[in-house]
């Protein structure tokens, strides 16, 4: 009935902020629910699935305001997840998804696990000289927002990071393809069309990038993001490769923001989640929940110097 956190037990902000946003969704916790209890225990004891129910379990059956998620952190350190290091919320978040996927041993909750948050694409080639087009399927769980546009000039809202991502672009010089066709490198025009959303959308804004030193460096500007995102508002026609029907299901309610503050060599992540049953929104800082406004969720992107 109220919003519980966990524990920092040495780094663990980023996965906390992660496992909060996972356990506070309804539609993967209806699954977690359904999985079948590993018979040994050493199975209990590495399976992530089952550590997250137990978590799950733990979280909502007591009246402390934070619980520890020693069992499952000790699980993750199994399957060789590295404890007590600063981690990319993008690189866990996937990490967390393979070992979720692989230990589910119900097909139909694998299927349902994939439907919840699998992303489909078109991706193609097309060669500028004789119009030969390749193209293939593909997917992934996270849509990969670039900050900047092709000129390296700074986006400024999450509907331009959409557009540009699903605006063509041009493969000359060094960066030439080569064609079967013609036999030798030519220009080539590479582009995505979006043929599939999910139920949960996990949009991912690329806020660490690469210097010509070859060091990291954050992007740290205001990005502007709304409560409600409706992707026939954002893509043209062009950018889409999908009947009518599956258009109508583009619309999107904003659930959960993980955020990080600092630098790229030092930081502190935090999740805002909006309550479901409540539809208020909650700041998760580890161990220290408390609600928040809408304009606090706005100012989560741009800060480098933010104190949560």
């Amino acid at each position: 009935t109220e919003a519980i956190g966990l524990y920092n037990i040495g780094q663990t902000c980023c996965l906390n902020s992660l496992l909060q946003v996972f356990l506070m969704n309804t539609h993967f916790t209806g699954i977690l629910r359904r999985i079948t209890v590993p018979p040994s225990d050493s199975q209990k004891s590495s399976s992530v699935p089952y550590q997250m129910l137990l978590l799950l379990e733990k979280m909502q059956s007591g009246k402390q305001k934070a619980v520890c998620p020693n069992a499952l952190a000790y699980c993750l350190s199994q399957h060789r997840v590295k404890l007590f290091v600063q981690y990319d919320a993008v690189q866990l978040l996937l990490t967390l998804w393979n070992l979720i996927k692989g230990h589910l041993k119900n097909p139909e909750l694998i299927e349902k696990l994939s439907d919840l948050y699998t992303i489909w694409v078109q991706e193609y080639m097309v060669c500028q000289e004789c119009s030969f087009e390749t193209k293939r399927n593909s997917n992934m769980i996270t849509l990969p927002l670039s900050m900047l546009d092709s000129s390296c000039h700074l986006l400024k809202t999450l509907e331009e990071c959409l557009q540009c991502f699903f605006c063509p672009e041009e493969l000359t010089g060094h960066n030439m393809c080569f064609c079967e066709h013609c036999g030798k490198k030519t220009p080539f025009t590479q582009s995505v069309k979006l043929a599939h959303l999910p139920r949960t959308l996990i949009l991912h804004l690329k806020r660490f990038c690469f210097r010509r030193s070859a060091s990291t460096h954050k992007l740290c500007h205001y990005l502007s993001f709304p409560q409600d995102l409706d992707f026939n508002a954002v893509l043209t026609e062009e950018q889409c490769q999908t009947d009518a029907s599956e258009k109508a299901s583009w619309q999107y309610e904003l659930f959960a923001v993980v955020a990080h503050s600092g630098s790229t060599d030092c930081g502190h992540y935090c999740a805002y989640i909006r309550s479901i049953t409540e539809c208020k929104w909650y700041c998760f800082d580890d161990s220290e929940v408390c609600q928040v406004l809408w304009d606090d969720v706005k100012c989560t992107y741009g800060r480098s110097d933010f104190h949560w």
